[in-house]
């Protein structure tokens, strides 16, 4: 057999078991586990990164920072867009195939033996992401890595991988999102997330609601943790559109950095650059000694976001991007106005039912001239008709396509009559897996051909 195929059987392993969105508010069961296996996430230090958007963003940027100190480097995503052994980056490239089913092999016995003491306690066995927690901790542990960054897969208090303890405490933006799990109200949402801040740890934060930032501040101090915040102790100075990207002036913890390249386009990616350097800051030094100019030079630029305003077309321009709440869809149009020139944008829109399509709609249908609706390929798709219905009630013009290979058809051709127009893909992560793949096999870099 041979490892791509072995990599793959583990993945149909995985597949198996209850779901990633099928989440118990508790942690014993992979602490457990890794308790059998010598406890793996104890063997390198480890940034943990939570938050509503910008997550795996940041999580990138802090990687590729950490890897132009010269350190070996493990990343835990989720989700992933093309193949699963994206969301295990070691060295900042996809774990390799070998390496992800000697770690299954690792693990194996020992599922047999927690999922029989879950079953005498009259509990489920373990989940999809509990198990691929256990095999990132496993697999960076055996690389080796120096550290490991690790985003949450959803809340933090008691999300599996919870059970690393982080040196440093890392905060994207919170925001209102899987309320029927994390609560309703803002401050419910931060006390879950806060509970990633361990004791004596380094915090660092992205600008909160006022409700957010008091809940995060209590727990660090109850913690005996650092906190700093994104506008007071550190911020994104300045920044400038430039070719591919843009010009960051950041005022770090522990010093100024000026003109800095981020191939990333966005302002909210100016902001993610922002908190990963004071991450970063607070990992090496303490917080104390600024990023060498040489070293933040190549960690910068050596950082990409795929899926998160991805060029992957040209004659006419097609980004792609996740945007699957309506945070993340307010930032995206808004990047769409700052980040480039053209008169006129073309959606193709495909969200899942357990989203809010309502206020993802809200946020980028103002934005679009045309939006081109279809389903993600998955089971947990809205249907195409129903999305197209919330853009005509809004006002603004949609059509209906049943595949995505269709509806980027119509969108592209659409932008091609003009040299004003382009494409943008979002509203799912799914869609936008989707939208790479397809864009990959019809090349379209080589420009529109009818």
């Amino acid at each position: 057999m041979s490892d791509r195929d072995r990599a793959d059987a583990v993945y149909e392993a995985l597949m198996t078991r209850a779901g990633e969105r099928w989440v118990q508010p508790r942690k014993e069961r992979t602490e457990r586990i890794l308790e059998l296996l010598d406890d793996p996430q104890k063997t390198y230090r480890v940034v943990h990164i939570t938050g509503t958007n910008g997550k795996t963003s940041t999580a990138r940027v802090i990687e590729s920072l950490l890897r132009a100190h010269g350190l070996r480097t493990g990343l835990f995503t989720s989700p992933h867009l093309e193949r699963f052994t994206e969301r295990i980056m070691i060295d900042g490239e996809p774990i390799a195939d070998a390496a992800i089913a000697e770690a299954w092999d690792e693990i194996e016995p020992f599922i047999g033996i927690v999922d029989a003491e879950l079953e005498a306690a009259g509990d489920a066995p373990l989940t999809f992401f509990e198990l691929l927690t256990v095999l990132a901790f496993v697999a960076a542990s055996d690389a080796p890595v120096d550290v490991l960054v690790l985003e949450v897969g959803m809340g933090g208090e008691w999300d599996s991988t919870n059970t690393a303890d982080g040196d440093v405490a890392v905060f994207a933006p919170i925001a209102i999102d899987h309320a029927d799990r994390l609560g309703d109200t803002i401050e419910k949402i931060a006390g879950v997330k806060a509970g990633i801040i361990k004791e004596g740890a380094a915090v660092v934060s992205a600008q909160q609601p006022a409700e957010a930032a008091e809940v995060l501040r209590r727990v660090a101090a109850e913690r005996n943790a650092t906190i700093a915040f994104e506008g007071d102790e550190f911020g994104l100075a300045e920044q400038k559109l430039a070719v591919g990207g843009q010009l960051l002036t950041v005022k770090g913890l522990a010093g100024p950095y000026i003109e800095e390249y981020l191939p990333l386009y966005g302002a909210h990616q100016g902001h993610n650059a922002a908190l990963a350097i004071a991450a970063v800051e607070s990992l090496i030094g303490g917080g104390t000694q600024p990023i060498a100019g040489d070293i933040i030079t190549e960690g910068l630029q050596g950082a990409t976001s795929p899926g998160r305003l991805q060029l992957i077309g040209i004659a006419p321009t097609v980004v792609v991007d996740a945007a699957h709440n309506p945070h993340g869809a307010a930032a995206l149009a808004q990047s769409l106005d700052d980040s480039f020139d053209f008169d006129e944008w073309g959606l193709v829109l495909g969200v899942l039912a357990d989203k809010d399509a309502d206020g993802i709609v809200a946020k980028l249908a103002p934005a679009a001239a045309h939006v081109f609706t279809t389903a993600p390929e998955s089971d947990r798709a809205s249907d195409a008709d129903a999305i197209a219905d919330l853009v005509e009630n809004a006002g603004f013009r949609a059509t209906v396509h049943p595949s995505l290979a269709d509806a980027a058809d119509a969108a592209r051709e659409w932008a091609a009559s003009s040299d004003r127009r382009a494409v943008v893909i979002a509203g799912s992560v799914v869609l936008a897996g989707e939208a790479i793949a397809l864009s990959e096999e019809e090349d379209w870099k080589s420009g529109w051909r009818a």
